[in-house]
């Protein structure tokens, strides 16, 4: 399924909010999995890959081009590899949702991946989730290392399975 395909079923004021800024550039797609959904997200750059990542988790909640970019959040995390690095991020980004921020970002941004501490830093910018402005999608529950791949040969994409 792509990405543009998920239907958010939206109100007249969501479409209106949409309409107010320039459509997002999303590059990255659902593919099915048993029980679960994997992401699967690319870039010029692996930077890029890993915000794409973070997007098409948050599109899956939600329709992300419904979010105003009012409030400014930073996302830092480290890992023993690139995978946990991964992992660890998707997982830090997650948690501004469910704890008590319910923070949803629009557009997010990495700072830098350093790739010998494994340690990356990252800026989203978006709002408080709400149901009555945001249509509700899928709730993730939590990211997973099955199936986990970062590729770098052509273009930098990453594969991660979340679970629903």
């Amino acid at each position: 399924m792509a990405a543009d395909e998920r239907d958010y079923n939206l109100t007249e004021e969501q479409k209106a909010v949409k309409a107010k800024y320039p459509p997002l550039n999303k590059k990255y797609e659902y593919l099915d999995h048993t029980a679960d959904v994997q992401l699967h997200a690319w870039g010029d750059t692996l930077e890029e890959a890993f915000e794409q990542c973070v997007m098409a988790m948050f599109g899956y909640m939600t329709d992300t081009e419904t979010v105003e970019p009012v409030d400014t959040v930073e996302v830092e995390a480290e890992g023993h590899d690139m995978l946990s690095l991964l992992f660890h991020f998707l997982d830090e980004w997650l948690y501004k949702f469910s704890a008590n921020e319910f923070f949803i970002p629009r557009e997010v941004k990495v700072l830098y991946i350093d790739r010998m501490q494994f340690k990356i830093r990252s800026i989203g910018w978006g709002e408080e989730f709400s149901l009555p402005k945001h249509p509700q999608g899928t709730e993730v529950k939590a990211i997973t290392y099955s199936a986990m791949q970062i590729c770098e040969e052509e273009k930098p994409e990453v594969f991660v399975i979340i679970d629903i």
